[in-house]
């Protein structure tokens, strides 16, 4: 079924869906959409990355978009993956649960590799436990590009990965192999999607583990000094966020069953470097606020456990789910670039 036809059925038809980490980045912007959609969506978050204002701005968002309100769709449990009662608790009569509750960031994970496990794996194993036992539909967990680790080999195809070059790229390896355990032992459908560099609105510019585009956009901003990790040559597939709404809701609806406990890079398909990357962001907001300073990044030394490369091969979500990027990276941008300028301060 197209995505589109996917929508209207959802409009038309209401289940009943669980976000973890809502408060987070993608977790917002998911929440905003099954808003939209008039679906019922209960979140769960303990406010370790993410933020209430997040979920305050998904909920207002999704009602300015479809003029009515729809707060009453929307229930909040402030609880802990890592504890599985709060992940039961969290599951009850849930019809798909969208995972992506975790500690983001390759730095942050080799500087506290025990609160990355205990995150990544100990919760992720609580949530499959808690939904295979409230018999959930269909789990969509957020698996990583970092997965492929020292393969160097351009595109990134799913089923060739390499050796992991942190702890974080190990706990998703480990996400990912335990939901195929489920899928055998237990006859319990999941899908992973291993995004590729997800940006959007709503993402944290501030703190040592900011991505870059929220990060660069914040500083040039308020005209601070930019700082490049290498020679700038190194490349990345840049997601806008809408792709990922997208792939999730086909992950969760598709009707294939080929489809069902596969991996899946989510990605644009099409690879920019940083140094490319910084021209884009400055060129477009110079053109709506001509008064900023037209500076030259600073290079410093490469970053421990990144990869120089990376770009996806996306031709087996395009074949078995249906997923179809809406935007590249320039498009999101562009669209984002007010949204930036309104909400990124000191």
């Amino acid at each position: 079924m197209k995505y589109s036809h996917i929508l209207d059925d959802l409009k038309n038809n209401q289940y009943s869906w669980l976000i973890t980490g809502v408060a987070g980045f993608i977790g917002s912007n998911l929440l905003e959409q099954l808003l939209i959609l008039n679906q019922k969506v209960v979140g769960i978050d303990n406010f370790s990355t993410g933020f209430k204002h997040n979920i305050d701005q998904a909920i207002n968002d999704a009602e300015k978009s479809s003029c009515q309100k729809l707060k009453h769709n929307f229930k909040f449990i402030n609880g802990d993956i890592s504890q599985i009662n709060d992940c039961k608790k969290a599951c009850l009569k849930i019809d798909y649960v969208l995972h992506h509750a975790a500690l983001g960031s390759v730095p942050r994970s080799i500087e506290e590799p025990i609160n990355s496990n205990r995150a990544n794996v100990d919760g992720f194993l609580n949530m499959l436990v808690a939904s295979r036992d409230a018999e959930v539909k269909r789990f969509i967990y957020a698996s990583s590009s970092a997965n492929y680790g020292d393969h160097l080999a351009l595109p990134k195809v799913e089923h060739n990965i390499g050796n992991p070059l942190s702890p974080y790229s190990v706990s998703k390896m480990v996400n990912e192999l335990y939901a195929n355990v489920f899928a055998r032992n237990y006859n319990f459908q999941s899908i992973g999607l291993r995004y590729f560099n997800i940006f959007g609105k709503r993402q944290d510019p501030n703190g040592a583990y900011a991505a870059v585009i929220p990060s660069w956009t914040n500083l040039i901003l308020n005209n601070e000094e930019i700082y490049i990790n290498g020679d700038g040559t190194t490349s990345r597939d840049f997601c806008y966020i809408d792709n990922v709404i997208q792939a999730n809701i086909l992950a969760a609806m598709v009707e294939n069953e080929k489809a069902l406990n596969q991996i899946y890079n989510i990605a644009v398909g099409d690879k920019t470097s940083l140094n490319d990357l910084y021209k884009i962001i400055k060129s477009l907001l110079l053109r709506k606020k001509t008064e900023l300073t037209n500076k030259d990044p600073i290079h410093r030394e490469f970053r421990e456990g990144d990869v120089m490369h990376s770009l996806a091969n996306i031709d087996k979500a395009r074949t078995l789910l249906g997923y179809s990027p809406s935007k590249n990276l320039f498009e999101g941008l562009e669209e984002l670039m007010d949204w930036y300028i309104n909400n990124t301060t000191n």
